[in-house]
């Protein structure tokens, strides 16, 4: 392979929006970057446009593309997830030498990371697979960085990656999270907690605008006030945005215009599927992920609003009230909802040996990220008080939180459910809580039908041992 004159610090593959930013975001920090894109004309336009006068160089083949890079070469690919991201790396492998390093950056599968890191190492290769959140803005302008793969890899691209990140009080917000896949498996599950977060405070609208009757105007100033407290949030923040924004054409509230069908790309899905496989609970998540579901069934749920009879009755409360109650059931919900993707993350750091620092990724969930928000200090203070704090509601802080909260959950859950409004976030979110604080469960009913049907033997609470019952003279 013929070597080039321009020897870049980094290359990158994949010229959409996110990965056009992250360039840009590269080379503003003083590094060179060579990029490639399967659609030339994208990269020739890109050159063309925003990479103009800039250290920015591009190659028209992989092999010109890889002949930019210094050795030992650094390779980045924000391609689609899934098949894309292989038919890449079978691409630029054999134009590749030992100690070279490629980091996935796109949204893939954890289990595809372990597999590609597994096979890339046997070719002494180095691999990282990358979460990287804040969309097309934090791209550019500082994202949160998941890495993970080995060690020395992370230390090749570490001062690269700090460089770029969002910045919470000068702190970088990219630490190395773990081997292996660790780094896509966090970035999962902090979309699940987005799918979380995004879900209660679309039922906290729901509840304010169908039972409180809050106008757009009047739910911007709700929540445009909530940002400069507790639930300060970019997600909270761009809500309050949103409820300001009028169409132009009609000079109504866009948010009312808008079709009520939630899309997802499946991380969600990914962490509920594996909460599953782990035994972890996170029912607020999967709740998230059921209402994006339900969404989509926009023609049957018009039709079944012409057939399906609710309650009669309207909320006859106080607006103000619920207002605040609204806000303080929102923080509660979110704290138990933050509580089983934490618990989630560390039965998954056991299970796949991660080794996971559950303070450090609290912490660069600061800034950057959809998820970023005034709260997450508190979550990082809360492991580091305690690394081995089993459930975030065990810890002072947050068991104060929700204790002073709970009744504010408990009467928005009942004002929905009086007037038929679903809330799957906040009634999972308080079931939840109250499972988790539950001595006793009707578990116990549940395993002796098991034993019942199926001879599958149950435990007792006065004795030690596995215990059976012939609970039929036949046995059967």
């Amino acid at each position: 392979m013929r070597e080039s004159t321009t020897q870049c610090d980094i290359g990158l593959i994949g010229l959409a929006v996110m990965g056009q930013n992250l360039v840009l975001n590269m080379e503003s920090h003083g590094f060179s970057v060579a990029v490639y894109n399967r659609t030339t004309e994208r990269a020739l336009k890109f050159m063309k446009e925003q990479a103009t006068g800039k250290n920015i160089h591009a190659g028209t083949t992989i092999e010109e593309f890889v002949g930019l890079l210094k050795r030992p070469r650094a390779l980045m690919l924000m391609v689609k997830a899934g098949a894309p991201v292989d038919e890449m790396i079978e691409q630029v492998v054999p134009y590749l030498e030992p100690g070279d390093l490629i980091v996935d950056g796109g949204n893939s599968f954890f289990k595809d990371t372990e597999r590609r890191a597994e096979a890339m190492q046997k070719k002494g290769l180095l691999y990282i697979g990358t979460g990287v959140s804040g969309g097309e803005y934090g791209a550019l302008h500082g994202p949160s960085i998941m890495p993970g793969g080995q060690p020395e890899a992370y230390e090749r691209v570490r001062p690269m990656l700090e460089a770029i990140a969002a910045k919470v009080n000068g702190d970088p917000c990219v630490t190395y999270i773990g081997p292996r896949g660790a780094g896509h498996y966090v970035k999962t599950v902090h979309n699940g907690i987005e799918y979380g977060d995004m879900q209660l405070i679309a039922e906290a609208y729901d509840v304010l605008s169908r039972a409180g009757r809050l106008s757009a105007a009047e739910l911007h100033r709700a929540f445009a006030g909530w940002n400069r407290g507790e639930l300060s949030s970019y997600l909270i923040e761009i809500t309050a945005d949103i409820f300001a924004r009028m169409d132009d054409e009609t000079g109504k509230p866009l948010v009312d215009l808008i079709l009520d069908e939630a899309q997802q790309k499946g991380t969600g899905k990914w962490t509920s599927q594996n909460a599953l496989d782990l035994g972890a609970p996170t029912p607020t998540i999967n709740a998230a992920v059921e209402s994006r579901i339900i969404s989509a069934y926009k023609e049957e749920r018009v039709a079944a609003s012409h057939v399906l009879a609710g309650p009669a009755a309207v909320y006859h409360g106080d607006r103000q009230a619920l207002v605040q109650d609204v806000r303080q059931a929102l923080f509660a919900a979110k704290v138990c909802s933050y509580a089983q993707g934490m618990a989630l993350l560390r039965a998954a750091s056991h299970e796949y040996v991660y080794g996971l620092n559950l303070a450090a990724i609290a912490r660069i969930w600061r800034g950057g990220c959809i998820i970023r928000a005034v709260f997450l200090n508190d979550v990082s203070r809360a492991f580091e008080r305690n690394p081995e704090l089993p459930n975030l509601l065990l810890d002072p802080y947050f068991k104060e939180a929700v204790e002073s909260r709970q009744g504010a959950l408990r009467r928005v859950v009942q004002a929905a459910v009086g007037v038929g409004i679903p809330c799957l976030a906040f009634s999972a979110s308080l079931a939840y809580y109250d499972a988790y604080r539950t001595a006793r469960l009707p578990a116990n009913l549940t395993q002796a039908q098991r034993d019942y049907f199926g001879a599958h033997t149950y435990r007792r609470v006065d004795k030690e041992g596995v215990f059976h019952t012939e609970w039929t003279p036949e046995g059967a």
